[in-house]
């Protein structure tokens, strides 16, 4: 049988393969793929393997998005870092979920299920776990540290991060600077869409944080924000267009 992984961590892509190839040696793990535009191209241009196991966040974004782009024949087994409780609200379906770190017993038990079956999940299934997903994707609050203690601030309370000399700011309503581990790149996947934009290399923003837009020279956008930003905020004429769809959205 020969089987597809789509996995954007190396170490969990391995262990993956360990853990397979010990409960069936005779499977053959025929490639390793990181990102939603690879799985795309893969789908568009190889036959459709016996299996694929998909993790839900990847490189680029949302394994989803992938039956959005092309065909996928394949019986597909999720596997997960959500919460349990939210994988196990979705075990009437055909499909099975695996909770990272993958426990070698639920990998028998999908295996044994997807055989059972031989047959690929409709996509309406993944359609509505696409939309159920999406809800539940987002982060909604950051652990940071205030003097010798830890606390919890909610991402509705953020005005703005910022990026300066390799740490992240994040700036909130109120005023207060906190630093959290996560990059911009990284919030990127982690905010909702909707409520944050990457402004800038340095900055994505909050749309509540936005008090003024106020238009400058070469096609540019500058802002004005509450709390008041450390330094000018410019939206690049290249980024303007989606910028102004984004607030319109």
């Amino acid at each position: 049988m020969k089987v597809l992984l789509i996995e954007d961590e190396i170490p969990a892509a391995r262990q993956l393969t360990k853990l397979l190839l010990e409960q069936r040696p005779a499977f053959q793990v025929i490639d390793t793929l990181d990102s939603v535009e690879g799985a795309v191209r893969w789908f568009r241009t190889f036959p459709a393997p016996d299996l694929v196991f998909m993790d839900i966040q990847i490189a680029d974004g949302l394994s989803f998005d992938i039956f959005k782009q092309a065909e996928v024949r394949s019986p597909v087994i999720f596997t997960t870092a959500f919460d349990h409780y939210a994988v196990q609200a979705f075990k009437v379906n055909a499909i099975d979920y695996l909770l990272k770190p993958i426990d070698p017993d639920d990998l028998g038990r999908a295996l044994q299920k997807m055989e059972n079956q031989r047959s690929a999940a409709p996509v309406f299934e993944y359609e509505m776990l696409a939309q159920y997903f999406k809800k539940e994707q987002y982060k909604d609050r950051f652990l940071v540290k205030t003097g010798q203690q830890l606390a919890f601030i909610a991402a509705s309370e953020i005005a703005f991060f910022r990026s300066a000399d390799g740490l992240t700011q994040a700036f909130t309503s109120a005023g207060k600077k906190y630093f959290i581990e996560n990059t911009l790149e990284e919030l990127e996947r982690l905010l909702n869409p909707r409520d944050f934009f990457r402004i800038s290399r340095n900055m994505t923003l909050r749309i509540d944080a936005i008090s003024k837009i106020l238009p400058h020279l070469n096609g540019r956008l500058k802002l004005e924000t509450s709390p008041a930003a450390p330094e000018e905020i410019f939206v690049s004429r290249e980024r303007a267009p989606e910028f102004k769809t984004w607030l319109g959205a």
